[in-house]
């Protein structure tokens, strides 16, 4: 059974892409959607460290921390209304797929050893 923290930042990460595509339709609207959604994804990102050990995934935690930093950035320029916000908001895409790739991983790696 997932706790209600994954199903926050799951929901969160949905209305992320969601309000990105929605840019396209409502721009007026969108970046107070996608400010809400990255403030709730950021939080319970921040507020959730990495259970394990390893340097390694700790490194990764921080890696996440960088890509709620990216997107906040991000949300700032969709306000401002310059198109810089995408680039900024694929980086942060980039290490946020990267960390939730690896970071499983590396548990499950550290369970092994124990």
């Amino acid at each position: 059974m997932q706790s209600s923290k994954d199903i926050l930042l799951r929901i969160s990460g949905i209305v992320i892409l969601l309000s990105a595509v929605l840019h396209l339709f409502l721009p007026a609207v969108a970046p107070w959607i996608l400010a809400f959604a990255v403030a709730l994804f950021s939080v319970i990102t921040v507020t959730t460290p990495y259970p394990g050990k390893s340097i390694r995934g700790k490194r990764l935690f921080n890696f996440q921390v960088f890509s709620c930093l990216f997107m906040v950035v991000a949300t700032y320029l969709m306000f401002r209304q310059r198109n810089e916000w995408v680039l900024v908001m694929v980086a942060g895409a980039v290490f946020q797929l990267y960390a939730s790739i690896v970071i499983p991983k590396e548990l499950e790696k550290e369970k092994n050893k124990e």
